[in-house]
């Protein structure tokens, strides 16, 4: 039974969006998964898809899926890049890895209009302003 099922706790793993600048010194957004553990995370899996609606449209944009192996504890790794014209919907990462040969996931969504300057925090590790989910 569905109520049966306790999946593993995930604790001390972030997704932040994170404002930088480009070799042309141009605005970019990156999203980075962070690894706040004192331990190694393994096998790490993320798919990445936005969803919602624009223009009174309902909208998805591709499902993505990045391979990121080993993140070491207390480091950070770049998923992808986002553009901001998706900012005004829903975008998910979904992240699985395997800690200790158990197998953890999470979903971190970051809802529509919520990744701008007014909700920057600082980011650790990378050391600079953007906005996270723990």
């Amino acid at each position: 039974m569905k109520k049966d099922i306790n999946p593993p706790l995930v604790e001390d793993i972030a997704v932040a969006v994170v404002k930088e600048l480009n070799e042309l010194n141009e605005d970019v957004w990156n999203v980075y998964l962070l690894n706040l553990k004192k331990e190694n995370i393994e096998g790490v899996l993320v798919t990445s898809k936005g969803y919602g609606t624009y223009n009174e449209e309902e909208v998805k944009t591709s499902t993505l899926r990045h391979f990121l192996d080993v993140v070491n504890a207390g480091d950070f790794k770049k998923i992808e890049p986002i553009v901001e014209t998706v900012f005004g919907l829903n975008n998910e990462y979904w992240v699985s890895f395997f800690l200790n040969n158990v197998m953890y996931d999470k979903k971190y969504i970051f809802l529509p209009e919520t990744i701008k300057e007014e909700n920057f925090t600082s980011v650790p590790f990378i050391n600079k302003k953007g906005v996270m989910i723990k």
